[in-house]
């Protein structure tokens, strides 16, 4: 997607991530947006606002009131000016500080200030240290920024500036410029009062009470369907695997995490479903016999061990078999011969789409922020797409959804 045009009000507050901005400037520009960023004075003690500014090609505002009577006449309406100029405001890093500042209305700076006179999006990147984030206050203020439906970006775990390893970590700039071309897509209503059925993540089938059989799926892809089905009014249930991922806001979630708990949370859904679209990577087998207590090393004869293993519920063919007006979107994860396959998997289950990918591909492997898809219709029609973030994808195949449920 591109961000030709749009107008992008960036707020920097005073974190060690705040270096990570000028990548993020640079990469907003040459993605065709226009930047206008706006520093606390504590961000201007990690990155200078010469430095941003000649990023953005626009002076960087960091006082609340203007130096001189020159500016006067200009400055002092100039946030009112900026939120009505903005497409969407995104404040990274957001410092517990500044999350508290937002969360309660104050007006000390520039930046809240300006937060408070928005017409448009806003959006905040969290990035503290670990316990600073954990704190019971930052986690209450996040509640309450996401329940008024500001869009939050969960920061990264890793090591962080104070040597400590956790949540807290700004995400790297591609990340943020990805989730921001996300949440530009145009709103739509098309989905409103229909009801759609989501499967995420990976399933574990167990061997034993500690190893299991699974596969490497995030879950993002099937997470990114969800929120952007919410955002278009549809009534959204995921059925997600084991993730660590956040419940988008307005989606009803169950756990599961076997297969055979997916098939039977698939079919208590079912038949109340207007869509069900099936990103999960269910295992296709799992152990015949898992073992009650751990399986010890030394229980084993010689250096192998058979593990037997059994077909597990087709999920989505079942779907197929019973579906009467439900549209049906399938997943096909492909490393060779993908186009074949996908056509054999669009006939074989009934569907009304198949989305194929291959995460061998560059922008597509697990874990990723971004997607390669193919989109293969029952119709014939097939629509190969660029990299995109997968809230972009998700857009895309709602997009084709949308017009059979009319």
């Amino acid at each position: 997607m591109s961000l030709t045009g749009k107008h992008i009000l960036l707020g920097v507050s005073g974190g060690i991530a705040a270096y990570k901005t000028a990548f993020l400037v640079r990469d907003f520009v040459k993605a065709g947006a226009e930047v206008q960023v706006v520093m606390t004075d504590a961000a201007t003690h990690f990155v200078t606002p010469l430095t941003l500014g000649t990023l953005s090609r626009r002076e960087v505002i960091t006082d609340m009131f203007p130096r001189g009577a020159a500016e006067a006449t200009t400055h002092w309406t100039a946030h009112i000016d900026l939120a009505l100029w903005a497409d969407i405001m995104l404040v990274a890093p957001a410092t517990a500080n500044t999350l508290a500042k937002i969360a309660y209305g104050f007006a000390d700076n520039f930046l809240a200030t300006l937060v408070l006179a928005l017409r448009c999006p806003l959006a905040v990147a969290p990035s503290m240290d670990v316990d600073m984030y954990r704190n019971a206050a930052t986690q209450h203020n996040l509640t309450l920024l996401r329940e008024r439906g500001v869009h939050v970006l969960e920061p990264e775990s890793g090591e962080l500036a104070s040597g400590l390893v956790g949540p807290g970590r700004l995400p790297e700039p591609e990340t943020i410029l990805h989730w921001v071309e996300g949440l530009m897509v145009e709103t739509r209503t098309d989905l409103l009062g229909k009801k759609v059925l989501v499967t995420a993540g990976p399933t574990h089938e167990p061997i034993d009470p500690v190893r299991y059989v699974g596969n490497r799926s995030s879950g993002k892809m099937g997470f990114a369907l969800a929120a952007a089905a919410t955002r278009r009014g549809a009534e959204v249930t995921l059925i997600s695997g084991p993730v660590h991922l956040p419940t988008p806001p307005g989606v009803r979630r169950r756990d599961v995490a076997t297969a055979r708990e997916m098939a039977g949370a698939v079919d208590e859904e079912f038949p109340s479903t207007d869509v069900l679209i099936m990103t999960a990577a269910v295992a296709d087998f799992s152990p015949v016999h898992p073992a009650g207590d751990k399986i010890k090393r030394d229980a084993v004869v010689g250096d192998r061990m058979t593990l037997e293993m059994e077909k597990n519920p087709d999920i989505l063919r079942s779907a197929g078999e019973r579906k009467a007006r439900q549209v049906l979107v399938g997943f096909a994860l492909e490393t060779s011969n993908g186009l074949h396959h996908a056509r054999q998997k669009l006939a074989a289950k009934h569907l009304d789409a198949v989305v194929l990918n291959d995460p061998t591909e560059d922008g597509a492997g697990f874990g990723t922020e971004t997607n390669v898809v193919t989109i293969l219709m029952a119709d014939g029609r097939i629509d190969r797409l660029p990299q995109m973030s997968k809230l972009a994808v998700a857009e895309e195949i709602l997009n084709r959804v949308a017009p059979l449920l009319r």
